[in-house]
């Protein structure tokens, strides 16, 4: 059982630029292993005393981390800074702040999901174990019930966490954040758009899991490729039907 306090030893800042110092300092600890997950870091007024900095400058860097996802700050008798497990969820809310800012166009978007599942299948098709294809299959019947079911909502969440479980399957965690961080952009473009109809998924999946158990790569990106290109197209037309041109 780990300490429940970090004994990390901490060096005074100097300011100016004491918030960024402090990240700084937690970031290295933290790369270095002298923090690790679960750690946490000595109380508000003994940091702040350590670094030499006042408890509102303190505060400051560890909402930045915390934003990061490198800290979760906890309320009550246990609670304090602590270092985090790993998490997607500051790529993914890095992403989400980009498409929001008008900053990812729906053409970058929907090609950097063909190109990332290139990369994903073909790695997938190397290390694919049977209780990943079965976690595939699942997904697929239950993509198949939301549709029977009218569910456009349940189908269209379903069909990305399909891709999710494809990237976790290349038991790469960057490949595994980046990708979700477009399907949950793709999620926030799709409900802009609005919903539509289309026939050839199913089957594509279908034709995608049999290239899968087969271990041809080749096969598997290019039907996953023609796949993608198919609905990229789909969802920029009804984008182009639903935005109307800028001036």
């Amino acid at each position: 059982m780990r300490s429940p306090t970090a004994t990390a030893e901490f060096a005074a800042i100097a300011a100016p630029r004491a918030v960024d110092e402090i990240e700084s300092q937690i970031r290295d600890m933290v790369a270095q292993g002298r923090l690790k997950p679960g750690d946490r870091l000595p109380s508000e007024r003994d940091l702040a005393a350590k670094l030499n900095v006042s408890r509102n400058t303190l505060r400051e860097a560890l909402r930045t981390l915390e934003r990061a996802g490198i800290l979760e700050m906890r309320k009550g008798v246990h609670g304090g800074a602590y270092i985090l497990h790993g998490s997607s969820d500051a790529i993914i809310d890095g992403f989400s702040n980009l498409y929001h800012l008008g900053a990812i166009s729906p053409q970058q978007l929907t090609e950097a999901r063909i190109w990332l599942s290139e990369i994903v299948v073909r790695i997938a098709c190397e290390r694919a174990t049977e209780e990943d294809l079965r976690a595939l299959d699942e997904n697929i019947r239950a993509g198949r019930r939301a549709i029977a079911e009218d569910r456009f909502d349940v189908r269209q969440k379903l069909h990305r966490e399909f891709h999710l479980i494809l990237a976790r399957i290349t038991r790469n965690p960057i490949i595994e954040s980046t990708m979700a961080g477009v399907m949950e952009v793709m999620g926030l473009f799709i409900e802009r758009i609005g919903p539509s109809e289309n026939a050839f998924t199913e089957p594509a999946r279908d034709r995608l899991m049999k290239h899968l158990r087969n271990r041809d790569a080749d096969s598997a990106v290019k039907e996953m490729t023609s796949y993608l290109k198919r609905l990229q197209t789909r969802y920029l037309n009804q984008w182009a039907e639903r935005e109307p041109p800028r001036r």
